[in-house]
């Protein structure tokens, strides 16, 4: 399995200007290769290790790139033909793509160091150096040890004007346990961020609604400079760090919970949700796309099979109306928030019904047999139930 790891680095001022440059000359490479692409010498495309073969002589033609890593150019191309090969693999499903853009100024925000080139010092406590071959020894902050083998390394520069260095690294997948002895359901909502077949019920942060009266404030400060200006740029970059707050607010609500989910539970049944369908189709699109469910779930997947679970996905339609204790349909609508069936009488959440759907149909599809639960009669709803405490301000 091949995991990333995610950490700041603090470059100093020339150390960054040598950062930059190597953007910059990685930026010029991916358009001259893309260039070439598009003329399809003799009317097909070459072949990527063909155009590999140049770089000896661009290097001799421009001076500036012999300050970058070979492996670092080499891998210019490997993102060029990826990128390719994405587009290809969309036009197959059926997509309408067009082509691959140039990169601007500014546009280009990453370069790798991959197999050599690059290497963290020993030592204990957070602070070492991380040695980028023709760069230096940078400072990183390893808040937690690398675990695996490391393959590569990807340096990344945010808008907010922050560098961090990505480790790609495989460790051991766990083998799946061969009995289910702790499965759960877990519905996801707008209302409850999650409801389980245990009772649980976790708020939803509303990170978006919480901080937006801060991201117009910042926007019409932005709207209100001169293009091309100093103030217009030192203005993108505080409202490139709203954005930035409030996107690790959400991944760190994400990740607590997932992992929360991943290290209690051997089998976890979810809805195979389309995001983008439900965001397009309804009047609720913004908080649609503040709960990140896709991100959620991927996290979920990944974590689980770490941990030696499964995820299994189930067809969302009908596990809402469908009494998880007869069967019965009890259509209603979407604010009515509890279900009474008139056939067996159950009257509970109506998230808490559709998790228990959840959880019989995941069994279903792994060939177990579906759960049964107990009796539960319906009291008022805590306001918040959950076993995440989110860090950092709600609100900016």
């Amino acid at each position: 399995m091949q995991l990333t790891y995610r950490y700041r680095i603090y470059p100093s001022r020339a150390q960054e200007q040598k950062l930059l440059a190597t953007l910059d000359s990685c930026r010029w490479l991916y358009n001259h290769f893309l260039e070439r692409l598009n003329r399809k010498e003799n009317g097909k495309t070459p072949r990527r290790y063909k155009l590999q073969a140049t770089l000896p002589k661009l290097k001799r033609e421009r001076p500036e790139l012999k300050q970058v890593h070979s492996k670092v150019l080499q891998m210019v191309l490997h993102q060029l033909y990826s990128n390719l090969r994405s587009l290809a693999e969309l036009k197959r499903n059926g997509r309408k793509v067009g082509r691959l853009r140039f990169k601007g100024r500014g546009w280009f925000k990453s370069f790798t160091y991959n197999q050599s080139g690059f290497g963290v010092t020993k030592g204990r406590g957070k602070r070492r150096e991380l040695r980028l071959s023709k760069v230096g020894a940078i400072p990183i902050v390893l808040h937690r040890e690398l675990d695996g083998e490391v393959k590569q390394v990807c340096i990344k520069r945010e808008r907010s004007g922050k560098w961090f260095a990505c480790f790609s690294v495989e460790v051991e997948e766990l083998q799946k346990a061969e009995k289910l002895s702790k499965p759960v359901g877990i519905d996801l909502g707008i209302e409850h961020y999650i409801a389980d077949t245990n009772g649980n019920l976790v708020g939803h942060p509303h990170n978006i609604v919480k901080s937006e009266w801060k991201l117009k404030q910042e926007q019409r400060r932005l709207s209100r400079k001169k293009k091309g200006s100093r103030n217009r740029a030192k203005q993108r970059v505080r409202l490139a760090r709203t954005h930035e707050r409030i996107r690790n607010q959400r991944l760190d609500f994400l990740h607590k919970l997932s992992r929360c989910y991943a290290n209690h539970h051997d089998l976890i049944a979810v809805e195979d949700l389309a995001v983008k369908e439900m965001m397009e189709s309804t009047h609720n699109g913004k908080n649609i796309a503040d709960s990140a469910w896709s991100k959620f779930l991927f996290m979920l997947t990944y974590k689980a099979e770490r941990a030696g679970g499964w995820v299994v996905r189930v067809e969302p339609r009908g596990t809402t109306s469908r009494c998880s204790r007869c069967g019965e349909v009890v259509e209603k609508p979407l604010w009515v928030r509890v279900h009474r069936c008139p056939k067996c009488g159950l009257e509970l959440d109506r998230d808490l019904n559709a998790a228990r759907n959840i959880l019989q149909d995941g069994l279903k599809k792994i060939g177990w047999e579906p759960a049964e639960f107990a009796p539960v009669e319906i009291e008022p709803l805590p306001a918040r139930a959950s076993a995440v405490i989110e860090t950092g301000s709600p609100a900016l």
